[in-house]
């Protein structure tokens, strides 16, 4: 196991409202892209979606969940290499679907996210020869 740390006062917290019709992955690696940070991570997210595009567990092409949908909850790191972000929404009868957030997911009413930011530490997404993927590495 890793480890990094960096001081609760080397963060800042961006306040995000997205309206209909924005993709929220794409909406979430712009607002990250824009600020210069260096690591982040999602700290709140409530909000609506029409659909969602999800990777699911062991499966290598997207599942679209069919709306309208709630947010329950979303996670994940930011960093300059890209997101790592996992949603999990509920349907209509409150059903719930989790997987890793893809492109493809736009806001029904709104979506209010808060990102924790910080240039204290940095995240990058190198290829894991264990796993193949892209994982969490944070240079010392």
């Amino acid at each position: 196991m890793r480890r990094t740390t960096w001081p609760a006062a080397a963060t800042e917290f961006l306040a995000l409202r997205l309206p209909p019709g924005a993709d929220l992955r794409r909406a979430l690696e712009d607002a990250f892209s824009d600020t210069g940070a260096t690591a982040g991570f999602v700290a709140a997210a409530v909000g609506s979606l029409a659909s969602a595009a999800l990777r699911l567990a062991d499966r290598d092409v997207a599942h679209t969940v069919p709306g309208p949908l709630e947010i329950v909850a979303l996670s994940g790191t930011l960093s300059p290499d890209g997101p790592h972000l996992h949603l999990i929404v509920a349907d209509a009868d409150g059903r719930t679907t989790g997987g890793h957030l893809l492109p493809g997911c736009p806001v029904r009413t709104t979506a209010e996210i808060v990102l924790a930011l910080t240039s204290a530490a940095r995240f990058a997404r190198p290829t894991d020869p264990a796993t193949g993927y892209a994982e969490l590495d944070f240079p010392a």
